[in-house]
């Protein structure tokens, strides 16, 4: 069975500050002017803070959902703390991450992120992208894919719902204002959690072995 290890996970969370901060710019066109410049701090705050080489993953995932619960405005810091907070739990204290460890991290940031906003699939949000994941790296183990099968399942499934978003109309959220406006366009929660969840992929792919 392929893992990867826990210790030295925090170049995960690295390469995600890394591909958000290098993203800013694009992320505030599309979305309301200021959402690529509050992750882009949140997620530089967080890398700045895990100084150690060696932080394990749920450590560092830690570190970077206070930094975006509690130091970052707006309504989206709080969601995407809560988002990876929850991935920090399902996996906090394990030594070695295998699918079925992986596994909970989704299902929990989506019941996080419900739990605040009650988002549902097709309201235009970032759950339109972070839902799919869940179903796509399940039905890839359950048909007896590898592990690195299925984080290519979920990369694909976060993609496809990012895009999805194109043709909705916002329901919930700041967007939900603009209405038929909406539509057109990608949404930028959807596009940022596409974004972590394929940094997140391709690095826990990077580690597996054997």
């Amino acid at each position: 069975m392929q893992t990867f290890l826990s210790a030295g996970g925090g170049e995960i969370v690295l390469a995600m500050a890394a591909r958000i901060v290098e993203n800013k710019a694009c992320m505030s066109e599309i979305g309301d002017g200021d959402h690529g410049v509050n992750m882009a701090k949140g997620f530089g705050m967080a890398a700045e803070r895990l100084c150690e080489a060696d932080t394990t993953f749920d450590a560092a995932m830690t570190t970077l959902g206070k930094v975006l619960m509690g130091e970052i405005g707006g309504s989206m810091g709080p969601l995407y703390g809560m988002m990876v907070t929850e991935f920090a739990e399902a996996i906090e204290g394990r030594d070695m991450i295998d699918p079925a460890a992986f596994s909970t991290m989704p299902h929990r940031g989506l019941e996080g992120v419900q739990s605040i906003g009650s988002a549902e699939i097709g309201d235009k949000t970032l759950v339109d992208t972070l839902a799919p994941t869940v179903e796509a790296f399940d039905s890839a183990l359950a048909e007896g894919r590898s592990f690195a099968e299925a984080l290519d399942a979920l990369t694909a499934a976060a993609e496809v719902g990012r895009d999805s978003t194109i043709d909705l109309v916002a329901c919930s959220g700041r967007a939900g204002r603009l209405g038929e406006r909406s539509r057109g366009v990608l949404d930028a929660g959807a596009t940022f959690c596409a974004m972590i969840l394929t940094v997140l992929a391709e690095g826990a792919k990077a580690r597996l072995s054997p």
